[in-house]
């Protein structure tokens, strides 16, 4: 792969994700199974929609829906939210860490309210790409939260709260112990210069936290063959966000349900020929790195 900028993370985590090798383990293998236990609710994949924004919601959410997928979904306000849940998808909420939070409590209320499975914030949205203000995002001031902020939030609702933007084992264990459900590991699209890819850093969380954490791979998952090789170096599940827009902008509801089982069944590949009867089976050890940076 050749870098056209220096300090991309998206590039990085493309060419690590690359250089994973996978071992054939095919003798004696059965039909595998995606069933995925996860906030509740039994889903026929780990393959979820990404936080995604400023998109027709509603027709990813049928979309995902229809192949038995959870939703996640971002920024916009209550309305959209409520038109997304009336899909009946199981969705959870990610909000931005606004400066104002009344914006943030207001967000969870009606999460609450409104029968969405879950909740969250983006903090590595809060501050510029290349300096330390904090962000204005859609006009809106957005501020980067204290642990004791973020524990209020947590606090605030009843519902499981996940926090997007954590890429280390230092920063899973404050999640962890301020209370949170889970941790979504992303660089939004490369917001952090030469950040790590999170699925190069799994294993070292998931160790960490034993299983204290649900933990979500977030950016960079193009196919089902990606997902296989997160979910097989510690994640409970991942997300799908770049490759579901174009289906999303071309083909609508038809177009996300599609593209969500064509990576559903990559998935499936994999795991019957690493041996891999379901997701509680996964083994790190199919996984070959061959690139350190």
């Amino acid at each position: 792969m050749i870098y056209e900028a220096r300090g991309d993370s998206v590039q990085i985590a493309r060419m690590y994700m690359d250089s994973l090798l996978v071992e054939s383990r095919i003798v004696g293998a059965v039909r595998p199974d995606t069933a995925f236990r996860f906030l509740g609710e039994t889903f026929e994949t780990p393959i979820m929609t990404a936080a995604l924004s400023h998109l027709d919601l509603v027709s990813m959410a049928e979309g995902a829906k229809q192949a038995g997928a959870c939703v996640s979904i971002g920024m916009g306000g209550n309305e959209e939210l409520g038109a997304v849940l009336s899909t009946g998808a199981k969705a959870m909420k990610i909000i931005k860490p606004y400066a104002d939070e009344r914006e943030i409590l207001s967000r969870i209320e009606y999460a609450e309210a409104n029968g969405a499975a879950a909740v969250g914030m983006d903090v590595e949205h809060a501050v510029n790409v290349d300096d330390a203000e904090d962000s204005v995002v859609v006009g809106l001031q957005m501020k980067q939260p204290t642990l004791a902020e973020l524990e209020k939030y947590i606090r605030a609702s009843k519902l499981p709260f996940f926090i997007k933007g954590a890429l280390s084992v230092k920063d899973a264990i404050r999640c962890r112990d301020l209370g949170a459900a889970g941790v979504i590991l992303s660089h939004h699209n490369g917001l952090m210069r030469y950040a790590v890819p999170p699925v190069m850093i799994l294993p070292e969380i998931r160790k960490a936290v034993g299983h204290d954490l649900i933990l979500i791979a977030d950016g960079g998952m193009e196919t089902g063959f990606d997902a296989f090789k997160a979910l097989a170096r510690g994640a409970d599940a991942v997300t799908m966000g770049k490759a579901l827009m174009a289906p999303l902008r071309e083909n609508g509801a038809e177009g996300v349900r599609e593209a969500l089982r064509k990576a559903t069944g990559q998935l499936q590949a994999m795991m019957i020929r690493t041996g891999t009867k379901d997701l509680k089976h996964m083994d790190p050890s199919v996984i070959h790195e061959t690139l350190r940076f």
